[in-house]
């Protein structure tokens, strides 16, 4: 069984036992967490929509971790404008730890 949830505005395909980055998230190491799935789909029956009430990922938040570096350098030509700028996104590490269905 997997559930597609919403996390930071994007989507995520998850699956119990799974590790996964996503936007940063508030809370210590070992906190848990839960997530509304926006689609479940459980040995090829797929429910979404109204179908959903009750329907919660659980999950365990187990770390911190960083992305790639991004470089950019703009510049503007005849007149001596140029900027360097970096960025690192941070994400939280989330272990799956449970799909249910609700009563839906």
């Amino acid at each position: 069984m997997y559930a597609v949830i919403k996390t930071g505005g994007k989507q995520e395909r998850v699956a119990e036992g799974q590790r996964v980055h996503v936007e940063r998230l508030g809370g210590q190491e070992g906190d848990a967490v839960t997530f509304t799935p926006v689609l479940l789909v459980d040995e090829g029956q797929v429910t979404a929509g109204s179908q959903l009430a009750g329907a919660t990922v659980s999950a365990r938040l187990v770390g911190e971790a960083a992305g790639p570096k991004i470089r950019g350098f703009t510049y503007k030509n005849k007149s001596r404008s140029r900027r360097r700028w970096g960025h690192r996104q941070h994400y939280s590490v989330v272990e799956i730890t449970a799909i249910t269905k609700g009563q839906g």
